[in-house]
């Protein structure tokens, strides 16, 4: 019994070095392919002020009230439907679609994988057509 217990958290701390994201349903756990970690969360943060798209939808969230879709998180950060919104900063972009696409865990989706993986925790206007894209300019 000791022994598997010293397995176990052995295959935890490998897990934990991966920097997985962990979601836990009732009926299984989810092990994510990307984590957002506090310097990109910045970094999109600062991009976002300067999206003049995403700030006028920022604008009739807090004037008018309309737009419910857009909210801003305790962290200052533009979400949509809780997602987080990407400025449009093509390298930005494409970072992000390079570690969706090359990610340990996934290993060169295809295009419906690709964008439901991505889906999940960013969205920009366009995001499934630039996906495709994207996927489909791969020569792996």
């Amino acid at each position: 019994m000791s022994s598997l217990m010293v397995k176990e958290l052995e295959l935890i701390e490998e897990f934990r070095d991966l920097s997985l994201v962990c979601e836990m349903t009732p009926k299984s756990v989810k092990l994510g392919m990307l984590k957002l970690t506090n310097p990109f969360l910045e970094n999109i943060k600062e991009c976002q002020k300067t999206d003049k798209k995403l700030m006028e939808k920022l604008e009739l969230v807090v004037e008018e009230g309309k737009e419910a879709n857009f909210k801003v998180d305790e962290n200052g950060v533009v979400r949509f439907h809780g997602r987080v919104c990407v400025p449009d900063v093509p390298e930005m972009k494409k970072m992000i679609l390079e570690e969706g696409h090359r990610s340990g865990m996934s290993i060169h989706p295809g295009v419906t994988k690709m964008y439901q993986d991505l889906k999940k925790l960013f969205w920009w206007p366009g995001m499934k057509r630039q996906i495709s894209e994207f996927v489909y300019a791969c020569l792996v």
